[in-house]
């Protein structure tokens, strides 16, 4: 019964609070916070542009309500109730993450291909717009949304610069910014340097995604091991605190004071360890 009046709660403040989590229009928007920004981008990044912020932190806490109220009738573990409940709430942000880590890696391997499309036309004699505009039909599947909505803006405005400003806020790639600014630059001062500027950033893309791709391999059972060494400890304290003599011993005050010290040493450890096993992600210095 708990379990229902909680959800039942939590679907009354969504509907109050869906004016504000689902607005009329987010095409145009000014830059915010850098942490605001860096997760609108990491949204589009993973295929969710059409989601806000807010509606994730709202199922989030959702989430982590419903797991709070199901851990504590299972276990009956203050500490494990509030440990499930954390947990929960940053499971959405962390699946968003990971899902926008995995796009960006699949996108390394198209932009190569995009700049060699767009040297092929702009050596065919296609002005720059033009250029972008085929990309809508013949360029990577994962980007041709984007450039058919570069192709809506453009002919309906004519202004290049919006129109890129627009097409860089939905690809959302440092790479795809620095692509852009190239053509930008080229077309509003001019050069004959544009094809060759093209094709060594292929090149270096292409080296680069290589060597990235070598070193992510290298690196990855740091990775592994850091997730199983976070895993491992709270899956015997979950069998563990199944048998009542456990559980009561966990809801004492020395049971407490460890599975909060026990939390808060997996989550430093394991931010550390990913840390040392992920390279860097690029910068959006053009956004």
């Amino acid at each position: 019964m708990t379990a229902v009046v909680a959800l039942l709660a939590a679907c009354g403040m969504l509907l109050v609070a869906s004016p504000w989590l689902w607005p009329r229009s987010r095409d145009r928007r000014q830059r915010e916070h850098p942490f605001v920004d860096g997760w609108r981008d990491r949204l589009v990044q993973a295929g969710l542009e059409r989601v806000g912020l807010g509606t994730v932190a709202v199922v989030s806490i959702m989430l982590g309500l419903a797991a709070a109220v199901l851990s504590h009738l299972f276990w009956g573990v203050i500490p494990i109730t509030l440990a499930c409940g954390v947990g929960a709430v940053a499971a959405p942000w962390a699946l968003i993450a990971a899902r926008a880590r995995r796009r960006r890696k699949s996108g390394r391997v198209i932009w190569p291909d995009v700049v060699d499309q767009l040297v092929s036309a702009v050596r065919s004699g296609l002005a720059l717009p033009d250029a972008l505009v085929t990309l809508a039909d013949s360029g990577p599947q994962q980007t041709r949304s984007a450039f058919a909505r570069f192709r809506a803006d453009y002919r309906a405005t004519g202004n290049f610069s919006l129109s890129v400003d627009s097409l860089k806020e939905r690809l959302a790639d440092p790479v795809a910014d620095r692509i852009l600014e190239t053509l930008r630059m080229s077309r509003e001062v001019g050069g004959s340097e544009l094809t060759t500027v093209l094709r060594n950033l292929g090149a270096y893309l292409r080296q680069e995604s290589a060597i990235r791709s070598e070193v992510e391999a290298r690196q990855s059972w740091i990775v592994n091991a850091a997730r199983l060494g976070a895993a491992a400890p709270w899956v015997v304290l979950l069998l563990l605190a199944s048998r009542p003599e456990a559980a009561a011993a966990y809801n004492s005050a020395p049971g407490v004071t460890l599975i909060v010290c026990g939390f808060v040493v997996s989550v430093v450890a394991y931010r550390v360890m990913i840390a040392i096993g992920r390279l860097p992600e690029e910068r959006r210095w053009f956004s």
